[in-house]
Protein backbone atom coordinates (compact mmCIF):
# COMPACT_ATOMS: atom_id res chain seq x y z
CA UNK A 1 0.00 0.00 0.00
CA UNK A 2 1.30 3.45 -0.65
CA UNK A 3 -0.26 6.83 0.47
CA UNK A 4 -3.81 7.38 -0.06
CA UNK A 5 -4.69 10.49 1.85
CA UNK A 6 -7.62 8.55 3.55
CA UNK A 7 -6.24 8.37 7.17
CA UNK A 8 -3.69 11.19 9.08
CA UNK A 9 -0.70 9.11 8.82
CA UNK A 10 -1.63 8.63 4.88
CA UNK A 11 -2.53 12.52 4.13
CA UNK A 12 -1.13 13.47 0.83
CA UNK A 13 -0.45 16.69 3.16
CA UNK A 14 1.48 14.97 5.49
CA UNK A 15 5.22 15.08 5.17
CA UNK A 16 7.09 12.95 3.30
CA UNK A 17 9.24 10.36 4.55
CA UNK A 18 13.03 11.61 4.77
CA UNK A 19 14.33 8.29 3.41
CA UNK A 20 12.94 6.18 0.31
CA UNK A 21 11.15 3.79 2.15
CA UNK A 22 7.86 3.25 0.79
CA UNK A 23 5.56 4.61 3.67
CA UNK A 24 2.98 1.55 4.24
CA UNK A 25 -0.14 2.35 5.48
CA UNK A 26 -1.76 -0.14 8.18
CA UNK A 27 -4.78 2.06 9.25
CA UNK A 28 -7.71 -0.13 7.08
CA UNK A 29 -7.19 -2.79 9.31
CA UNK A 30 -7.23 -1.32 12.87
CA UNK A 31 -11.43 -2.52 12.68
CA UNK A 32 -10.90 -6.19 11.68
CA UNK A 33 -7.54 -6.23 13.83
CA UNK A 34 -10.25 -5.71 16.48
CA UNK A 35 -12.28 -7.93 15.36
CA UNK A 36 -10.07 -11.19 14.71
CA UNK A 37 -8.39 -10.46 17.41
CA UNK A 38 -10.82 -11.36 20.28
CA UNK A 39 -11.30 -14.48 21.66
CA UNK A 40 -12.69 -17.49 18.87
CA UNK A 41 -13.06 -14.95 16.15
CA UNK A 42 -10.04 -16.61 14.21
CA UNK A 43 -11.31 -19.86 15.14
CA UNK A 44 -14.60 -19.56 14.23
CA UNK A 45 -13.63 -18.11 10.56
CA UNK A 46 -11.36 -21.22 10.24
CA UNK A 47 -13.89 -23.59 11.30
CA UNK A 48 -16.37 -22.31 9.27
CA UNK A 49 -14.03 -22.09 6.14
CA UNK A 50 -13.40 -25.98 6.65
CA UNK A 51 -16.85 -27.21 7.53
CA UNK A 52 -19.87 -24.66 6.52
CA UNK A 53 -22.35 -24.41 7.50
CA UNK A 54 -22.45 -25.29 10.96
CA UNK A 55 -24.88 -24.59 13.80
CA UNK A 56 -24.34 -22.90 16.78
CA UNK A 57 -24.02 -26.69 18.67
CA UNK A 58 -21.34 -27.69 16.24
CA UNK A 59 -19.15 -24.81 16.57
CA UNK A 60 -19.45 -24.62 20.26
CA UNK A 61 -18.22 -28.55 20.48
CA UNK A 62 -15.79 -27.95 17.81
CA UNK A 63 -14.01 -25.05 19.82
CA UNK A 64 -14.88 -26.49 23.33
CA UNK A 65 -16.10 -23.05 24.13
CA UNK A 66 -16.35 -22.63 27.94
CA UNK A 67 -18.76 -19.47 27.52
CA UNK A 68 -21.52 -19.85 25.30
CA UNK A 69 -22.66 -16.27 26.06
CA UNK A 70 -19.34 -15.41 24.73
CA UNK A 71 -19.69 -17.49 21.81
CA UNK A 72 -22.86 -15.80 20.83
CA UNK A 73 -21.37 -12.40 21.11
CA UNK A 74 -18.76 -13.17 18.80
CA UNK A 75 -20.58 -14.54 16.53
CA UNK A 76 -22.99 -11.64 16.32
CA UNK A 77 -20.10 -9.56 16.01
CA UNK A 78 -19.02 -11.48 13.10
CA UNK A 79 -22.50 -11.45 11.53
CA UNK A 80 -22.09 -7.46 11.81
CA UNK A 81 -18.97 -6.83 10.39
CA UNK A 82 -20.30 -8.88 7.21
CA UNK A 83 -17.58 -11.80 7.63
CA UNK A 84 -20.58 -14.67 8.70
CA UNK A 85 -24.03 -15.19 7.42
CA UNK A 86 -26.65 -16.10 10.15
CA UNK A 87 -29.51 -18.38 8.35
CA UNK A 88 -32.72 -18.96 10.49
CA UNK A 89 -35.22 -21.20 9.88
CA UNK A 90 -38.91 -21.26 10.62
CA UNK A 91 -38.61 -24.72 12.03
CA UNK A 92 -39.47 -26.58 15.44
CA UNK A 93 -37.31 -27.06 17.00
CA UNK A 94 -35.01 -23.83 15.80
CA UNK A 95 -32.41 -23.58 13.66
CA UNK A 96 -29.50 -21.25 12.70
CA UNK A 97 -26.62 -21.95 10.70
CA UNK A 98 -23.45 -20.44 10.19
CA UNK A 99 -21.58 -19.62 6.79
CA UNK A 100 -18.89 -17.52 5.90
CA UNK A 101 -19.71 -14.04 3.71
CA UNK A 102 -17.39 -14.02 0.30
CA UNK A 103 -15.59 -11.46 2.55
CA UNK A 104 -15.34 -14.01 5.03
CA UNK A 105 -14.25 -16.38 2.65
CA UNK A 106 -11.46 -14.33 1.29
CA UNK A 107 -10.30 -13.60 4.74
CA UNK A 108 -9.91 -16.76 5.50
CA UNK A 109 -7.96 -17.84 2.41
CA UNK A 110 -5.60 -15.03 3.45
CA UNK A 111 -5.28 -15.57 6.74
CA UNK A 112 -3.87 -19.45 6.22
CA UNK A 113 -0.29 -18.50 5.27
CA UNK A 114 -0.18 -16.65 8.53
CA UNK A 115 -1.05 -19.30 10.14
CA UNK A 116 1.12 -21.55 8.58
CA UNK A 117 3.75 -18.66 9.22
CA UNK A 118 3.05 -18.61 13.21
CA UNK A 119 2.44 -23.03 13.37
CA UNK A 120 6.55 -22.53 11.74
CA UNK A 121 7.75 -20.23 14.58
CA UNK A 122 5.82 -21.04 17.59
CA UNK A 123 6.35 -18.40 20.72
CA UNK A 124 6.50 -19.67 24.21
CA UNK A 125 3.47 -17.27 25.44
CA UNK A 126 3.60 -13.47 25.75
CA UNK A 127 6.67 -10.81 26.12
CA UNK A 128 6.89 -9.45 29.84
CA UNK A 129 5.28 -6.49 30.05
CA UNK A 130 3.99 -6.29 26.68
CA UNK A 131 0.67 -8.02 27.71
CA UNK A 132 -0.11 -5.74 30.27
CA UNK A 133 0.93 -2.26 28.11
CA UNK A 134 3.74 -1.64 30.27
Amino acid sequence: MSRSGSCQCCATDAEAPVDDHVHTCYCPVHGLIDTISKRYALQIIGILGEHQPLRFGEIEATLEVTSPSLLTERLNELVLTGLVDRESYAEVPPRVEYRLTSDGHELEERLRPLLEWAADHPRQGPVPGVADGH
